[in-house]
Order: C-alpha cells, then sequence, then structure tokens
C-alpha cells in the first residue's frame, strides 16, 4: 500500500464537535488505513478549549503520532478560513514509514541555556515542526539541525493562534503545551520541500564586497545604498512601481550554481538605511562575496513563483499527483495580498491535481532554501508526500 492522506475541515463552534467532525473525515478518506501521523490546526472558538477539540479529533481519527497548533486561520480542502472558528485535521497512512514525535523546549539555566527534548537525528530524512512564537528560539534550533543533521529539510511554521486565556496552544498526542515546540521527525518516509517565497527579483546580481553582521557597507565596490539606487534608477516603469510599495533583498544561500533563479535567493526585508554612510541593515547574517539581487513582492509575482515551485515537484513526480501535501501560508497572505479568498489552496488544488491538502496560516514559515532550512515570511511552504 502507497502513502495515503486524507483530510477533514471543521467550522462547527463546539470544540469536541468540531474535532470529532473534523478527525473522523479525515479517517474516512483513508478509507480504512491507520493514521500513522496527524496534524491538527484549530482556530477562532476552538481555542477557548483545544483539549476538548483534541479529545474529539482522537476519538473520531484513532491512534498515531498527533502534533498540531493554534492558528489565525486554516485550510484545507481548496477553502481557506481566516480569522474564523474551524479545525483542519490533515492524517497520513505511512505505508511502513515512522514519525516519532517530540516536543522541545529551551531550558532554563541562565549560564548554559539549551535546547532540549529533541530526539535522535541519526536516521531522520525530514522533520515538521510547530513552534510557539514566545517562548522557542526557532532560528537557533534550525542552526543547530543545520549542523547536526546538514541537508535534513525542516518544514513547519510559528503557531499563530493563542487560547482564550493569551497562552500557546501546541498539540501533542494528548496533551496541549502552553509553549516550547512541537514535531515529529520522519524515518523512512519522502518528502518533497516546496518553498515559494512570492517575491519576484529585479535588476541584475551585484556582489557584496563588505559587511559585517546584517549590516552591507558596500555592493559591487560602491557604497550599499548607492548601489541600490542606481538598480532602481534602470528598472522599467512597471518593476520601479512595485519598487515603490517596498523593495526587499535576495542572498545566494548556495554559491555553487553556475546560474540563479528564482528560488535559490533568501528573501529579507531591508530594515535600514544611513544616507550618510551608504550602508544598509538587512534581516539576516551576511558576508562579502555573497551575490544578492533586489526583488519585489506582489500578488502577481506570488501566484506565479507558487504554481512554477509546484509545476517544479508535479515534474519531479513525472506528472503524477502526490498522495497529498501539508501547507504552511504566511498570514500575511490570503485575502491581504490576493484580494479573494482561497487562493493558496486552490493554486495548491490546481497544481498538484487534487492531492488532499491542508494546513494553517502561520506567524512565519519554516522551509529550505539552498539546502538549508530557515524560518520565512510572506511564503507559501509545502511539504509535498509522493505516493
Amino acid at each position: 500500500m502507497a502513502v495515503r492522506i486524507g483530510v477533514g475541515l471543521s467550522t462547527l463552534h463546539d470544540p469536541l464537535d468540531a474535532g470529532s467532525d473534523a478527525g473522523a473525515s479525515a479517517a474516512l478518506a483513508l478509507d480504512g488505513a491507520p493514521a500513522d501521523l496527524a496534524f491538527v490546526f484549530l482556530s477562532g472558538r476552538l481555542l477557548s478549549a483545544p483539549e476538548a477539540a483534541l479529545e474529539g479529533v482522537l476519538d473520531g481519527l484513532g491512534s498515531g503520532a498527533l502534533v498540531g497548533c493554534g492558528a489565525g486561520g486554516v485550510l484545507a480542502a481548496r477553502r481557506e478560513l481566516e480569522q474564523s472558528t474551524a479545525a483542519a485535521v490533515w492524517a497520513a497512512a505511512l505505508d511502513g514509514g515512522s514519525a516519532i514525535p517530540f516536543h522541545a523546549t529551551l531550558s532554563d539555566e541562565e549560564a548554559r541555556p539549551a535546547i532540549e527534548g529533541l530526539p535522535e537525528l541519526d536516521h531522520a530524512g525530514a522533520a515538521l515542526l510547530l513552534a510557539d512564537p514566545y517562548s522557542f528560539p526557532t532560528d537557533a534550533l534550525l542552526s543547530e539541525l543545520s549542523v547536526a543533521a546538514p541537508g535534513m529539510p525542516v518544514i513547519g511554521g510559528i503557531a499563530s493562534g493563542r487560547t482564550s486565556e493569551g497562552g500557546g496552544a501546541l498539540l501533542l498526542d494528548h496533551e496541549v503545551h502552553s509553549g516550547g515546540a512541537v514535531g515529529v521527525l520522519l524515518e523512512d518516509v519522502e518528502l518533497l520541500p516546496c518553498v515559494s517565497q512570492g517575491a519576484a527579483p529585479v535588476g541584475p546580481e551585484v556582489t557584496i564586497t563588505a559587511a559585517e553582521g546584517n549590516v552591507i557597507h558596500e555592493l559591487a565596490g560602491r557604497p550599499a545604498l548607492e548601489t541600490v539606487e542606481r538598480i532602481i534608477g534602470g528598472l522599467a516603469p512597471q518593476e520601479r512601481a512595485l519598487v515603490a510599495s517596498g523593495v526587499l533583498i535576495g542572498i545566494v544561500v548556495d554559491s555553487g550554481k553556475a546560474d540563479y533563479e528564482q528560488g535559490d535567493f533568501l528573501v529579507r526585508g531591508i530594515a535600514g538605511a544611513d544616507p550618510d554612510s551608504g550602508q544598509l541593515v538587512v534581516g539576516t547574517l551576511v558576508e562579502a562575496g555573497q551575490i544578492v539581487r533586489l526583488h519585489v513582492r506582489d500578488a502577481h509575482s506570488a501566484d506565479d513563483d507558487l504554481r512554477r515551485q509546484l509545476r517544479l515537484h508535479r515534474d519531479a513526480l513525472a506528472g503524477d499527483a502526490p498522495a497529498g501535501a501539508l501547507v504552511i501560508s504566511c498570514n500575511g497572505r490570503g485575502t491581504a495580498m490576493f484580494g479573494d479568498c482561497h487562493h493558496d489552496a486552490a493554486v495548491v488544488d490546481d497544481e498538484l491535481g487534487g492531492a488532499p491538502a491542508a494546513g494553517f496560516f502561520a506567524a512565519g514559515e519554516i522551509g529550505p532554501v539552498g539546502g538549508r532550512s530557515f524560518l520565512h515570511g510572506f511564503t507559501a511552504t509545502i511539504g509535498v508526500f509522493p505516493r
């Protein structure tokens, strides 16, 4: 039996009933196969009693590794429910593969704080991670994993919904945790990561010639701000109009390629500029020798990029539809970016041949670029599961 995935969506307002409804729908889609792994995303009134919603999911779905979180909105089966009450359940029968759940926390030892609770990584092929934004250092964990398990993709996001009391809501098996991070390590399960950063490159590639920390002093031998102004001045009118709403910088992570494409850049914001020194402050560490290119973000480029990335993954499967997909979309996308509801959910459904897909709107998305996983913003990050 191949990997099988089912999803369920409920808009019932009673937490127990909503969890049971969504869990039973996901179980029905598995057609009798046991759920080895489930993701649960809860939003709106369901976060008044996440324990009851979790109980309902388990009653409707059965045992197996389960992780999940509170969300500002959920998506499933071509639908997106932003700022609504809903439960989305994504469940998979892994065909002999395994999912090892964990709850990671930051130790409270001031002298030597450390991340605790991670399982052994020796046999892991991928990790799926959901983190609390206030109590867990996601960037630090991703840096640690890049050293401990180089090349292992990490897919996930930052929880965007909290309980009615204001606490965190991370789900792990039968428990609700208020902080840390929950996730699973996948063993003997194929996962194709897809990161659509929703930004289009403009202008030429240039090299950082002087930098320190997250400050770029020089680009192409000139003060960084002067170089950026020159590039913008040479853009076509349509591209300059997009720059007017905000310019981003894309940094090549893997410099081993001869030619760089849209997905090869880690896109970050420009946090500040000093007209006197010509320095730029960017949202990540940089160093001399890195290749960068300006990027702009709009609904059209975000749509194009998501479709292109998904088609590449469909091509990698010889055109076959995958078993399903886990979708983490930025809470700045949706209607705020596209004007209409259901954009990312519908595009995933169209481009992946109707494969079952569910997920949530995150306060930050986790996915790999250039062989290393990063925390992003405004992306659609998708884990594609072949059959």
